[in-house]
């Protein structure tokens, strides 16, 4: 029987049939048109499972990924298609509420109403309107403003295996640069667990940022072309703050990895080989299509920081490694540093970050940091020499090294306030000025005769009592 295309709302629909259901992949039949790659199918009666086109099988069928349920679809059951793409919500109505993958309200307030709608699909701005600014973005941590100074309007990752402390320093970050930072943040949580995204729409409403904040979330329960997809969701959204507002925006997505696995778990429903160590042939590539939509313009920025969960500790699996080469400064966090008690904990030799030169920062910072980084380095040169033969074997000078390496590694530890329900410990934001200070006088010996724990979190350096 002939399919004839129709009209609705003033739009053209036009018709065609599921030919198979596969879990999550579904083939589809259009005799009159094929829908277009991207393009947004509804199928079931209700047109209530919502499908992308994905492949071209032939000049009637299309393969398409589910991005919910296809519980209740059949062979030879109806869909239909504009052509359009999904679209997300824009605006600022949206600062304040939280959204699902498709950009509907689940934060139970009222529904918006009249909103403008972009589709998810936008390609980067053209190189012509972006600039690179050499602003650092300090955060009040002083691990990471000492050593791995974060860029305006750059990427950063946060990289570390399971429970290493990831979602527990993005969320100190909300609340350190929410309350300074002028623009508004974009919260976007990709396959990760329903209790962060609620304790932390619970957190940032106690601390009174959730006005300044949109939350975005594809949650661990949900299929994984809403996993796949939902960061793009969140970057339409910051788009427009930066492009029509004119405001800088903070972009947090809390897992990278995870929407690397899900465009994995597609790669292998569509049939695809997959490539190095399990990973889809097309992972550069579509990492690469959403990182590459961050950028900045002469009006605004879009900072980025992001969680990358590392498979196995491991920073040589293939998902790491193409994550680095995005980004413009790398946080490594230490599963060793945090058994031994030091948070945030980040390791201080393996972070880098490009905007460490004399020329951005300044000479005095970087020759603290640079002289910090060699005292820990040396340090760790030494640790197997003191585990063999004691620390009494080391020469003075060494001696000397060590005492001071171990309160610099003390000093460089701080109380989160995101962690102050569990530790009972005063969160603390400490200035770059007062971290340099600091880490100066513990060179220079100020700190010989306290304690090891009289620098162990604390803030500013004034707080160290003997």
């Amino acid at each position: 029987m002939a399919m004839h295309s129709f009209h609705i709302d003033g739009q053209q629909r036009i018709p065609g049939r599921i030919i198979s259901v596969r879990g999550n992949v579904v083939d589809l039949e259009f005799e009159e048109r094929l829908p277009p790659i991207h393009a947004l199918i509804h199928a079931g009666h209700k047109g209530q499972v919502r499908i992308e086109a994905t492949v071209h099988l032939n000049d009637q069928q299309v393969r398409g990924i589910a991005f919910n349920a296809t519980a209740g679809l059949y062979r030879g059951g109806p869909a239909w298609t504009t052509g359009d793409s999904l679209k997300a919500p824009v605006g600022e109505a949206l600062l304040g509420r939280m959204f699902n993958f498709f950009g509907e309200a689940i934060d139970g307030g009222p529904p918006l109403s009249e909103m403008v709608y972009r589709s998810i699909h936008q390609r980067p701005i053209e190189l012509s309107r972006r600039v690179t600014s050499e602003a650092v973005f300090f955060t009040g941590i002083k691990a990471i403003d000492l050593l791995v100074p974060l860029e305006r309007g750059g990427k950063a990752g946060l990289f570390g295996g399971a429970g290493v402390g990831k979602t527990v320093v993005i969320t100190e970050l909300i609340h350190n640069m929410v309350g300074k930072h002028k623009g508004m943040s974009i919260f976007c949580g990709i396959g990760e667990r329903c209790r962060e995204g609620e304790e932390l729409y619970r957190e940032m409403k106690a601390a009174g940022v959730l006005p300044n904040t949109v939350m975005v979330f594809g949650q661990m329960n949900e299929p994984p072309g809403a996993r796949f997809r939902v960061g793009h969701t969140a970057l339409t959204m910051a788009e427009y703050f930066r492009d029509d507002l004119e405001r800088d925006v903070l972009l947090l997505i809390d897992n990278i990895f995870r929407f690397i696995q899900a465009g994995s778990e597609l790669s292998g429903l569509l049939g695809r080989l997959p490539s190095r160590m399990g990973y889809q042939p097309t992972m550069a590539t579509e990492l690469a299509e959403l990182e590459e939509r961050i950028a900045s313009t002469s009006q605004a920025a879009i900072t980025s920081i992001q969680a990358v969960y590392v498979p196995a500790d491991d920073l040589t699996d293939p998902s790491a490694v193409h994550t680095f080469s995005h980004l413009s400064a790398s946080i490594v966090l230490s599963r060793k540093r945090a058994s031994e008690g030091f948070y945030p904990a980040i390791d201080l030799l393996q972070s880098r970050s490009i905007m460490l030169q004399p020329r951005i920062i300044g000479a005095r910072h970087y020759e603290v940091a640079q002289a910090v980084r060699k005292t820990l380095a040396t340090y760790e040169e030494l640790k197997d020499i003191i585990a063999m033969l004691g620390i009494e074997e080391l020469s003075r000078q060494d001696r000397k090294t060590v005492y001071r390496a171990r309160r610099l590694e003390r000093f460089l530890t701080q109380p989160f306030f995101t962690t102050t329900q569990f530790t009972g410990l005063a969160g603390k934001l400490v200035d770059i000025a007062d971290t340099i200070e600091g880490c100066e006088r513990i060179l220079n010996d100020d700190f010989a005769e306290y304690p090891e724990s009289a620098v162990y979190m604390i803030g500013a350096i004034g707080e160290a009592k003997p």
